[in-house]
């Protein structure tokens, strides 16, 4: 004959240290994994400060979402990507996933992008400026059809 315990009565069957117990052990155990975000970039297996594959999605401008690139030193963030425009015909996309230690931190100011979580530094290109951003960025190629801005690997 076999005996099936729903969930309630299984931790009921424990008593209370033995569910205060299993409780600490799965909070402990799932909190463990959020310590750090990893491989959260869209090309977690490319090299940074190189292209990236597998990226491809195209902003309309005259959205109100993407109209910040309509101006030099624009920038919008879509899909842990920063898109700049950079001038009247160049724009620039890199990872927004700091090669320093994997933080979800990279935003555009002044020119280049930076890391506000350790201050990693890099160029308009992904090119690490200092220390921390030695390792550079991953870089996304970028084409403009009209209103229309194409950003891919």
């Amino acid at each position: 004959m076999k005996n099936n315990l729903n969930r309630n009565e299984f931790l009921k069957s424990l008593g209370f240290k033995g569910a205060s117990l299993l409780a600490v052990y799965c909070t402990a155990s799932s909190l463990s994994s959020c310590s750090k975000e990893e491989n959260v970039s869209p090309s977690s297996n490319v090299k940074p400060g190189t292209p990236a594959s597998g990226v491809d999605f195209t902003l309309d401008l005259t959205k109100t979402d993407y109209s910040k690139l309509n101006n030099p030193e624009g920038f919008v963030i879509v899909n842990q990507i920063v898109v700049v425009r950079v001038n009247s015909s160049t724009f620039a996309a890199v990872t927004q996933v700091c090669s320093h230690e994997g933080n979800v931190a990279i935003s555009y100011a002044s020119g280049g992008f930076n890391c506000s979580v350790h201050g990693a530094m890099f160029d308009i290109n992904g090119k690490g400026l200092n220390a921390n951003g030695s390792r550079g960025l991953t870089t996304y190629k970028t084409a403009l059809t009209g209103t229309n801005l194409r950003v891919f690997s």
